[in-house]
């Protein structure tokens, strides 16, 4: 890089998912935005990622599509040996590159939600007759019951029925005395 910043474009296609061999995402469509500035010795670059990957559902185990938008801040610095520590990518001086594949790779797969799953109904009927047949509720249940829990921590106040468990009480006092 000759001057103090840079712009770089890509576009990330399932071949991109291929070579990084990674188990998480395996295909997608996603344009990068890559700013690159230099100030006193550190390289400061900032991803802007945006476009769909495709990941297994974690019900019904078929592809779905999920929408990525994410922005990112990597800093790079050149130094005697590799390191990635923390905020901070140091590169030999030798070198004098980075890859960032693996680190838009990582962008992306931390941008994705845990939890894989279709909207209510989009699950493949088949697996999920098959996934009722071995499960003591149902998959609808399962939905229910996750947007109870989700509502419930959005609340302030714990639900009455919850009740604690008394085991929880005695450790509490345990660190209390502590």
């Amino acid at each position: 890089m000759k001057e103090n910043s840079a712009h770089y474009e890509f576009s990330l296609t399932n071949q991109f998912f291929a070579d990084i061999d990674a188990p998480e995402i395996q295909k997608g469509k996603l344009q990068v935005q890559l700013d690159v500035k230099k100030t006193m010795g550190i390289y400061v670059l900032n991803f802007h990622i945006e476009g769909s990957v495709v990941v297994p559902c974690d019900r019904c185990l078929d592809d779905m599509e999920l929408p990525v938008e994410t922005d990112d801040t990597l800093k790079v610095k050149l130094g005697l040996e590799f390191s990635d520590e923390d905020d901070m990518v140091i590169v030999p001086e030798e070198d004098g590159y980075i890859n960032v594949a693996w680190f838009m790779y990582e962008f992306i797969a931390l941008s994705i939600p845990m939890k894989h799953v279709h909207a209510p109904g989009k699950c493949n009927k088949g697996m999920m007759g098959a996934l009722n047949k071995h499960l003591r509720t149902s998959a609808d249940e399962e939905d229910e019951m996750d947007d109870f829990l989700d509502e419930e921590e959005m609340t302030d106040e714990p639900s009455e029925a919850r009740e604690i468990d008394p085991r929880w009480n005695e450790l509490k006092k345990i660190l209390d005395n502590n």
